[in-house]
């Protein structure tokens, strides 16, 4: 038995009264976090990360508890019940993300095997995360992380704190940096090397890796990378759908997971193939892995938005949890003849008066397109996923429109 998993298993969670918003806003930001850690623990070959995603997993689990516990109290006749349901389902959901991620980072903990060609399909300008314990005498230490100004002169930014068994997730500008905290950092690769030397006063190394060249394979890999972005933005966009009771919101979850579905079968044949030609086919087994839990992960997605599907009133707490901050997420179509139509966007900024930043495009004739990281031409009949403010989402789809 895992040791981490025993040591799960043998904690007593007792009820108290807590605030069933509170407790999932910290599922949500768990959930997202978990994602990000455990395929990067992946793509990385990184243990450190990997035991991190097993601990945040853990503290899921007492979350999950906690939550069915507080729900369970709040009903007082059926009408509770079925208010309560679908408040119930998002809590299960976010529970099978944080196991599917477990999965995901047993991975590299069970070394279950992994083609050198899952890092080097990662693109070169592609972030980086990595994970590191603050040195008691790092430039760093004991400084809020506004003093710190770390992302403004760096680009690198500190996602989470773990303090002992407490963490500080989505960490503002207030937050102190202390000694012996393990901090989380997100940042370009060119300069993250530089901030893990001053912050553990450790050298950073980069790992290298041979590209094995087998075609089938880097088909197989780049599949799963595409399958594992889509995932991220399912989950996105199902948490935005309860927070705005938005049925097409919803509907694009179910789109997305329709979408990995048919990925993961592409998938499985490529990796299939590659066996005949790989050294050793074994070493693609955490790959079958990754595959089966990433379509895990786009499943729980259409879970957590099954409510606002089947027209369920979505329960004020759910609400409260999701809306923490003013930006939002927003599905706008785009009409021919509009501004937006012919529009270039680069990076996710499109060319026009908006601060709006466009995540994904859904081509009714060629799928879907995550544009974050890449250029695009908009044109009318596309569906835009984008992020932005209240007012910027607005004005947009104003845009939108001929």
């Amino acid at each position: 038995m895992d040791p981490l998993e025993g040591e799960a298993s043998s904690v007593s969670v007792e009820y108290e009264p807590v605030s069933v918003k509170d407790v999932l806003v910290e599922m949500k930001d768990t959930a997202e976090l978990l994602i990000d850690l455990s395929y990067s623990a992946v793509l990385h070959r990184n243990t450190d990360l990997a035991q991190e995603v097993l601990k945040l997993e853990q503290r899921m689990d007492v979350l999950e508890l906690r939550a069915r516990m507080s729900l369970m109290m709040a009903v007082r006749k059926p009408d509770d019940a079925e208010e309560l349901a679908p408040v119930l389902g998002i809590v299960a959901a976010t529970g099978e993300i944080s196991d599917a991620a477990g999965d995901i980072a047993k991975i590299v903990l069970e070394e279950m095997g992994l083609p050198d060609a899952m890092r080097a399909a990662l693109p070169e300008a592609a972030e980086t995360l990595v994970r590191g314990v603050v040195d008691p005498n790092s430039a760093y230490a004991d400084r809020t992380l506004v003093d710190i100004d770390l992302e403004s002169e760096t680009g690198v930014r500190v996602i989470a704190l773990r303090r002992g068994d407490d963490w500080l997730l989505n960490p503002g500008p207030e937050t102190t940096v202390a000694a012996d905290d393990v901090a989380l950092l997100r940042g370009p690769e060119l300069a993250i090397g530089d901030v893990y030397e001053t912050l553990t006063g450790d050298v950073y190394e980069t790992p290298t890796v041979d590209d094995p060249g087998i075609e089938d394979l880097e088909r197989a890999v780049d599949t799963i990378i595409h399958m594992k972005n889509l995932s991220e933005l399912a989950v996105d966009l199902a948490y935005s759908s309860v927070l705005f009771d938005s049925a097409k919101l919803a509907e694009e979850v179910r789109n997305l997971e329709i979408e990995v579905d048919a990925l993961q079968s592409r998938f499985e044949a490529w990796t299939l193939r590659a066996a005949a030609d790989a050294a050793d086919p074994v070493t693609l087994r955490g790959l079958i892995r990754l595959g089966s839990s990433t379509e895990v992960i786009s499943d729980a997605a259409i879970d957590i938005s099954e409510g606002v599907l089947r027209d369920i009133d979505v329960h004020p707490v759910v609400q409260l949890a999701v809306q923490e901050s003013d930006e939002l997420i927003t599905r706008v179509e785009i009409e021919s003849g509009s501004e937006l139509d012919g529009t270039s966007v680069a990076a996710g900024v499109p060319d026009v008066e908006s601060t709006m930043s466009v995540i994904a495009i859904r081509r009714p004739d060629e799928g879907w397109l995550l544009v974050t990281d890449s250029d695009a031409e908009l044109r009318g009949g596309d569906i835009l996923i984008s992020k932005g403010t209240r007012t910027a989402a607005s004005e947009f789809e104003a845009l939108a429109q001929a």
